[in-house]
């Protein structure tokens, strides 16, 4: 990115003045190297957000942020609808609440190290992966409406998992407002056998160490001790959530003129959230977040018993669960007063500080659990929302690493089976049915996720407190 393009507000915030047809500023939060890495296309997707209407306060990128449809990856945008804000199904994506879930185990790097291989095989075979992969549950046109008003408090409901889960689940494990009416038929038909799976591209399931304690405080009240493991699932809402995206974008940019909006990007298109048709997505867009919950709930029992095989009487307790692709109804003090805003998060992950109304007893004096999952074959991190960075970006911090190049590029560069054998070199089992899929996600395709999550902590947006390393992946 063209560094003259910016002005620099402090070591680790960036400013677009507001030019041409933007309403709001842009603002970048990063290092000096970080944005330099940055494609030009991130500056021009920050610039396109910050015209739409409504927008408040700013158009948002976080220091993970790469090229994305519409927003860029790692984008936030808040809207007020009684300023005529509009809802954007490009500024939440195609995989709808898309997010990550941390189980504590209570195990040793030296239990998992006695049975890594048979863990490794029990893991990938109860955990189904990979493009087009389907479960054991197959769901009634009944059952799918129940599922997409329920969520996570459904799956639970059904048998898998505890009540005491949906306390650790954003939302409580159902997001409020979902309408199944507004979900596609070919969107209920492409999710109809395919609950309680990873999916493919950059999704997986990962035994980890906690390697590192920065915050001993905070790790404690989180359940996390150095050498402990940890189980992190990063998925989405599978095709439901990919069909709602593809429909909605199509609806909204046909509408754009019907709604008087003029568009930078036709990937930006939106309806204004006091509009049937902005009603209809935030009503799909929320069934396709109790999808990607209930989702998440089912390869928790999945995963429950795979390690109930080999480790009986180990109970994997959740710490919490994120989504980073939604749009949320929230509370924000601009200029000192309370408004009531329509935040985009796409590749962003919410943050609240400690003491936020919204957060479980048991997260108010820590701040949230923030969870940022790296690359294949490297680090992720658990941090905590900070005081104040409701102030700096709508309470938002990165998701993860950032892609450093396209998935193309990755293939060019490396082999599945060579990443595979060297990852096993240095004590990493991957378990994936696709050689390319593995190639697609090498770790070199990625940023250096330390360098992300320094950023996100200087920055002020969320507070280390402690580093993963990966043992065994499942890739999807």
């Amino acid at each position: 990115m063209d560094m003259n393009l910016l002005t620099r507000r402090s070591g680790y915030e960036w400013q677009i003045e507001a030019h041409a047809n933007m309403r709001v500023p842009g603002i970048i939060y990063a290092s000096e190297q970080l944005v330099r890495d940055m494609d030009h296309k991130v500056y021009e997707q920050v610039v396109n957000v910050a015209t739409l209407p409504g927008i408040v306060s700013a158009s948002y990128a976080m220091p993970d942020a790469h090229w994305g449809y519409g927003f860029p990856i790692g984008g936030v945008a808040a809207f007020d609808a009684r300023a005529g804000g509009v809802v954007s199904a490009g500024g939440v994506g195609f995989d709808i609440s898309c997010g990550v879930r941390t189980l504590v185990s209570g195990l040793r790097r030296e239990d998992i190290e006695a049975h890594q291989q048979r863990l490794a095989d029990v893991l990938f075979l109860a955990i189904p992966a990979g493009v087009g992969s389907t479960g054991g549950l197959r769901l009634k046109a009944r059952d799918m409406d129940a599922m997409l008003r329920g969520g996570a408090r459904w799956a639970v409901n059904q048998g898998y998992g505890f009540t005491r889960d949906l306390e650790r689940i954003e939302e409580q494990g159902c997001m409020a407002g979902a309408d199944p009416d507004t979900v596609s038929e070919r969107a209920r038909t492409r999710q109809r056998d395919e609950m309680g799976t990873l999916g493919s591209g950059n999704h997986y399931l990962e035994v980890q160490e906690v390697a590192d304690i920065h915050a001993p405080d905070i790790a404690a009240q989180f359940g996390l001790v150095q050498g402990g493991i940890v189980i992190s699932i990063h998925c989405g809402s599978r095709g439901l959530g990919h069909q709602i995206g593809t429909d909605y974008l199509r609806s909204m940019a046909l509408a754009a003129g019907e709604y008087g909006i003029t568009l930078p990007d036709r990937e930006l298109a939106c309806a204004p959230l006091q509009s049937p048709l902005g009603e209809a997505y935030l009503g799909a867009m929320r069934a396709g977040i109790n999808c990607a919950l209930a989702n998440r709930q089912i390869l928790t029992h999945l995963t429950r018993h795979a390690f109930a095989q080999i480790f009986p009487g180990t109970e994997l307790e959740l710490l919490y669960d994120v989504s980073h692709n939604t749009c949320k109804e929230e509370s924000h003090r601009i200029d000192g007063e309370p408004r009531h805003l329509f935040v985009h998060r796409k590749g962003a992950t919410r943050a609240f500080g400690p003491g936020h109304p919204d957060l479980p007893q048991h997260f108010q004096d820590t701040g949230q659990p923030v969870l940022i999952g790296g690359s294949m074959g490297t680090e992720s991190w658990v941090l905590s929302g900070c005081p104040g960075s409701e102030s700096l970006s709508f309470s938002s911090a990165c998701h993860g690493a950032g892609r450093a190049m396209s998935r193309h590029q990755a293939t060019r560069q490396w082999r599945g089976r060579q990443l595979i054998d060297e990852l096993a070199a240095r004590g990493i089992l991957i378990r994936s049915q696709s050689s390319r899929g593995v190639a697609e996600e090498a770790p070199g395709a990625y940023k250096d996720v330390t360098a992300v999550v320094e950023a996100v902590e200087l920055a002020g947006l969320a507070r280390k407190v402690a580093r993963l390393k990966p043992m065994i992946c499942v890739k999807g």
